[in-house]
């Protein structure tokens, strides 16, 4: 049963672009970051939602390692690819100018592919591929990040949690929508259980001495200082629990991220210099569209796609287990039951947004507040 207060979702849409746009961000370009952000908590994704707004956006704007205005360079185009540089502005307007783009060209050609380099968090990889399957189109992408994922067999954080995404369409309310880091946990998941006083679990973060971690806030600072690191997706640091394949598609994602963009990776995207001071991220994101159209039709395959999805939920449950769910489902019920009532926000949430519209001397005043 939730708690927590809401925020009605125009109210915080407005207030989000009020305080991008006071921090240097162009309105449209405000606009789209503030419904990025907002669809992760639509989806019940909080750990990349309004909990990041102040720490990893309006922070880095104020610390000079985002710039707000986002001048897109595009470096290579042919009729079915792009390669554009972000120039360290916003990744979430960078790749939305990317994803406009390739959903046009995949509809003439039937496919389409593109990478950015020089960029920085675009938020859920899930927004941009739904931005195809609301199309009726496949979309694909991943991006590198801080890194954060030691190798099977290591100890090092080496690469980013690398998330590998996938939106389906079908013929149901919402598509089939993979959206996972390949990393055990997500970096911003252990964000938000250090700002919620919650433990990470045990066997996700392995020390340089190949211990276990559960402390949240502390595990942030080791990441941070290279002391620890997150395991691959199934386990580490050995490989008795699998955790080659998860460590496996990190590195997919790291060498599709810079090599398509030609751009930095892995050591290169700590975010500090090497005397330890702020600096840009330098993030490599890389997106493919497929049209269906060029298959089968896009109708045949929205229904394929459904009967598949369909099949799985109603094949036989674990003992003690009544519902078998496909991905995305669980997303579309938390929207279904938020939408009417908005963005739930804890209270280190609640003690951001009240002390971003006191600096900013901006006129509102939440309901939590009584």
């Amino acid at each position: 049963m939730e708690t927590r207060p809401y925020v009605k979702w125009d109210v915080m849409n407005s207030f989000i672009i009020d305080v991008f746009k006071a921090y240097g961000v162009p309105g449209e370009d405000a606009a789209i970051c503030a419904d990025v952000l907002l669809e992760s908590d639509r989806r019940g994704i909080e750990s990349h939602g309004c909990n990041r707004f102040k720490p990893i956006y309006i922070d880095r704007i104020k610390k000079g390692t985002l710039l707000p205005i986002t001048n897109i360079e595009i470096i290579k185009e042919t009729p079915t690819t792009v390669v554009m540089d972000a120039h360290d502005g916003m990744g979430m307007v960078a790749s939305h100018k990317m994803m406009k783009m390739l959903i046009e060209k995949a509809k003439i050609y039937g496919m389409a592919g593109g990478a950015i380099r020089n960029s920085t968090h675009y938020g859920i990889a899930g927004y941009w591929t739904t931005m195809a399957s609301n199309e009726g189109l496949v979309g694909i992408t991943g991006t590198n990040a801080r890194p954060s994922i030691a190798p099977t067999f290591g100890v090092e954080n080496m690469m980013g949690t690398n998330p590998l995404t996938f939106s389906l369409p079908t013929d149901e309310e919402f598509p089939f929508c993979l959206d996972c880091a390949t990393s055990s946990v997500q970096r911003g998941k252990i964000e938000y259980y250090s700002r919620e006083g919650k433990e990470t679990p045990a066997g996700m973060v392995v020390t340089r001495d190949g211990e276990t971690i559960t402390d949240s806030t502390k595990i942030l600072k080791m990441l941070t200082e290279g002391s620890a690191a997150l395991t691959p997706l199934g386990g580490g640091p050995g490989d008795e629990t699998c955790g080659y394949k998860g460590y496996g598609y990190a590195a997919v994602v790291e060498i599709l991220s810079a090599a398509l963009s030609g751009g930095q990776f892995m050591k290169a995207l700590t975010g500090v210099d090497s005397e330890g001071n702020p600096s840009m991220y330098h993030l490599g994101h890389f997106f493919f569209v497929v049209d269906p159209d060029a298959f089968v039709g896009r109708e045949e395959f929205k229904k394929i796609a459904g009967n598949i999805c369909r099949d799985l939920r109603n094949s036989r449950k674990a003992p003690g287990y009544d519902k078998i769910y496909t991905a995305g489902e669980k997303e579309y019920l938390t929207w279904l039951e938020r939408k009417d009532k908005g963005v739930p926000v804890s209270e280190s949430v609640q003690k951001e947004l009240i002390e971003l519209r006191d600096t900013l001397g901006l006129d509102y005043r939440f309901e939590f507040e009584g």
